[in-house]
Parts: C-alpha cells; structure tokens; sequence
C-alpha cells in the first residue's frame, strides 16, 4: 500500500491517497504524487517519509519545490540493527540525543561524532549513521514548536499498527482490491480519533510572512 497523509493550515490530518502498488518504486509513486496533483493538491512545504529512493526521486521531480525529511523513527532502527545486543542501549541512548539536539549545528556534530565511535568495529552502522544527513535535519527549518511532528512518519505508522492487526486476522484476501477497500475503512475510522500536529499555528504564520 501507498499512502499519503496530509496536515492542512488547521493542523487537522487527512488521507489524501492511498492505494495498492507492486512495489515503492519510482514510477509508483511518480503516479500516484501525479494523480494528487490531478485532484488538486497545492505543493506541500514538507514531505516526511522513510528512506525509500524511488519515493525521493519521485518527489523531487512531481514536487520539486517541497522540503524532504527523512523519518528518524526507521533511521534509528536501522542503525540499531547493524549491531550487537550490547551495544544497542548505548547507541539508542546516542540517536536519542541527536533527534532532540536544540539545532541543526548540534545534530549534525553528534551524528559524526557518534559514526566516528562506530566506524572502527561496527563500519555499517556508522555508514548507516551518516548516509542522508542532509534529509534527516531538514525539520530544523521549521518553528521548533512543531519539530515533534515533523521528525517522524509516527502517523502513519501508528495508524498502521491497528491496521496490521486486522489484515493479519483476516489472513487471505481475495482481491487487490478488496484489501484496498478494507484498510481504507480501517483509517478512515480510526481518522476520528487524529490529533492535530505540534506547532501548526506557527508554521502557518511563518509561511505567511514570507509570502
């Protein structure tokens, strides 16, 4: 499944795509950013997503002129996967720090600071650390308010937890599109329950300043 969740000028969270596909590709989601286009959908100021590439390459040519931001939530597993059990705790402790650090400078400090311990015994995991710095501490250029909500995709991935559980209840679906059908109905009901995200009020005031 791809999905799009979007936040208007209210903070209020909406679906504003989703739909089946054989894969994250480029061409996938090329089409799909293409179709919201289509329907009217104004060009983003940011997007936040995993690390997947062909998501990347697709954005910057359909959105050339939205911010990206990779979600901090998958790097830090997938650091943490590239080590040993003894060393997770510290590492986690590390990653912690640098997603909290008060500003960009200070994030990108520890993040080679922390590649540079690594890089020695654990050599993927420090590439790990350091590959994609640049998306990774682009919420920095938001109002600091709203930095929680925008560090991470948690809103879809807590929206897909519930999901999951009924999905795998169900074991087999028939169709591509009966499974469409039935995790739609699964978030647009869960929708009711979305908090706003952090900050809204100050990046819309920030946007219309420099407009």
């Amino acid at each position: 499944m791809l999905v799009v969740i979007g936040a208007d000028a209210d903070g209020t969270k909406h679906l504003v795509a989703l739909d089946d596909a054989m894969s994250e590709s480029e061409l996938s989601w090329t089409e799909l950013f293409e179709d919201l286009k289509k329907r009217g959908l104004h060009m983003p100021q940011l997007l936040i997503a995993d690390g997947a590439n062909g998501l990347w390459a697709a954005a910057g040519k359909a959105l050339p002129n939205t911010r990206q931001q990779r979600c901090w939530l998958h790097k830090v597993r997938n650091v943490l996967d590239k080590l040993p059990e003894k060393q997770k705790p510290r590492v986690h402790t590390e990653l912690r720090c640098i997603v909290n650090a008060p500003s960009e400078t200070e994030a990108r400090d520890r993040i080679e600071a922390l590649a540079k311990t690594l890089q020695r015994d654990y050599p993927k995991a420090a590439a790990c650390i350091r590959d994609d710095v640049d998306r990774m501490v682009t919420f920095y250029r938001f109002p600091s308010s709203s930095w929680k909500s925008l560090r991470t995709t948690n809103p879809i991935e807590s929206i897909f937890a519930s999901v999951r559980l009924r999905t795998e209840a169900a074991k087999r679906l028939r169709t591509g599109s009966s499974a469409t059908y039935l995790v739609f109905k699964l978030v647009q009901r869960l929708s009711g329950s979305w908090r706003r995200i952090n900050g809204y009020q100050s990046i819309t005031l920030e946007n219309a300043e420099a407009a």
